[in-house]
Parts: structure tokens; sequence; C-alpha cells
């Protein structure tokens, strides 16, 4: 008897020790994750000779709006983020549109001598090609359609690189649904179409809500197609305007830590709104059985 409590003590404190263990490395990870968020808020609201004082400042110990109001009032920071809202909100809806119906087309049509495993590779490595290889083509595209510094230029251009993605996500999520479902709709006389809008997509909201966030995200933080095609104010998005506040004079720490922070928080209100279905699409076919 003694041995088998000496062997429950073991195992309990065992199994103690790996969920420490565990706890360890999620604070860990979420410290090095959430500091830079963290010391760029800080930094927004410190004066410019408490930003780079040493010891460093932790809290700030006299809080000021005077970056927010160099960011957002005096400069013209906010047509930076209506700018980069509707590049990137028009942008997700086109991708997620098209890459639905294009991935639902790759899960469930047939096509002759393998056609399908080639369109799917082909959509595959256009994403593989580094955007910086397409400067030059796309900049003489748009600059010959007179569409330079325009955000539909932009939407075009970042469509581009985020519809294979849109496209493999949502073809992944299409072919883990059972297809007996959409049969079941035909025979009840509904059509294909109908099929997909009524059976299929209801069922595929985890996977456009994940595949929404991505999209989202790489068309709030993309910089070089946006560098590259707008030029005036007027068409510029959030990146290219914090980066313009780095100048041969001076860095403006404290305008681009106010104006960082606050392009986190339309992400993060975006990821909050739809972290249920996220967190559905991203560990969805994970485990199978």
């Amino acid at each position: 008897m003694t041995l088998e409590k000496t062997i429950h003590a073991r195992s309990r404190t065992r199994e103690v020790l790996i969920r420490l263990s565990a706890y360890l490395t999620i604070f860990v990870a979420l410290v090095v994750t959430l500091f830079p968020v963290y010391w760029i808020a800080s930094n927004s609201f410190k004066f410019d000779i408490d930003i780079f004082a040493v010891p460093p400042e932790w809290l700030p110990r006299n809080p000021t709006l005077k970056h927010y109001d160099e960011a957002f009032i005096q400069r013209p920071f906010l047509r930076y983020a209506l700018n980069s809202f509707l590049v990137a909100v028009g942008t997700t809806v086109v991708s997620v549109t098209f890459g639905t119906m294009a991935g639902y087309a790759l899960a469930r049509f047939s096509y002759p001598w393998q056609w399908r495993k080639q369109i799917s590779f082909w959509i595959l490595s256009t994403r593989m090609m580094p955007p910086i290889v397409s400067i030059i083509p796309l900049y003489l595209f748009f600059n010959y359609f007179h569409m330079l510094n325009t955000k539909s230029a932009l939407i075009v251009a970042y469509t581009a690189f985020n519809l294979p993605f849109a496209t493999w996500m949502m073809k992944s999520y299409f072919q883990d649904l059972p297809v007996e479902l959409e049969e079941a709709a035909i025979v009840d006389g509904d059509t294909r179409w109908g099929a997909f809008l009524h059976v299929a997509l209801p069922l595929a909201r985890p996977g456009l809500a994940a595949t929404a966030i991505f999209c989202l995200i790489i068309s709030w933080n993309e910089f070089l197609l946006s560098l590259i095609i707008t030029l005036t104010e007027q068409s510029q998005t959030l990146p290219i305007g914090i980066a313009g506040r780095v100048t041969q004079y001076n860095t403006y720490w404290g305008e681009i830590s106010a104006a960082g922070f606050m392009a986190c928080v339309p992400i993060v209100i975006f990821a909050f709104i739809v972290q249920k279905h996220l967190v559905r699409g991203l560990s969805l076919g994970a485990v199978k059985g």
C-alpha cells in the first residue's frame, strides 16, 4: 500500500510539474508576443524625452496625448487609416468571394486528365512568387490604365496575391464537408448553385472567418505594393504614412508609436468578433476519426 501511495504521489508530482511547465511556457510566449505592443502603447503616451530615458520608463509618469494630436489631428493619419480600411475590406470581400467559389469548384467538380491537380498547383505557384518581382509589371500596367494613386489599383494588386491563398484555404474546408449533404439537397429539388448557397456555404462559415481575417491582416499590413503604386497622401495607406515619419532629419517615435498602436485596434476588434468561427476554422480537419 505504501508503494502504491508513493507511485501515486510521484505521478501527481509529475503532472503538476508538467502543468507548471506548460503554464510557464505560455506565460513566456505571451510576454514575448505582447511586450512590443505594450511598449508601443506606452511610448505613445510619453513625451519625446521620456521615450529615450535611461533607465527606461515602463509606465508613463506624465501621460500625454500630444502624439495622438500630432498624428491624427495635425497630420492626415485618419485619411491613411480610412484608405487602409477601404482597401483591406475591399480586398478581403473580393478575395473571399472569388476564392470561395474557386475553392468549391476545385473541391467538388471533376476535371479530365488530372487538371484538378494541375490547376491547384498553378494557383499555389502564383502565391510562391515574391511580390517584389511583379513590381515593375504592375506599375506599368496601372500606369497604362491610369490607375496609379487609386485605391482600386491597390485592391486589384492585393487581390492578385490574396486570391490563391483564399482559394486553397476554402478548397481544404469544402473537402472536409460531406458531399452527401449537397447531394441530398439536389435530390430534394435544389440546384447545384442552391446546394452551394444553402448547404455548403453555411457549413463553411468557420473557414470563411479564418480566410477573411488572414486576408484582412495581409491587406492591412501590406507595405511594398502600396509604396510603389501610391505616391499621394490621398491614396496612401497607413503603413506608408507611418513609415513617412522616418525622415532624413529626425525619427518621430511618438507619432509612430501612436499610429502603430491605433493600427492594431481594428484587427484586434475584428478578431474578437469572429474568434468563435476563427478557432473552429483553424482546427477544422486537424483531428479526424
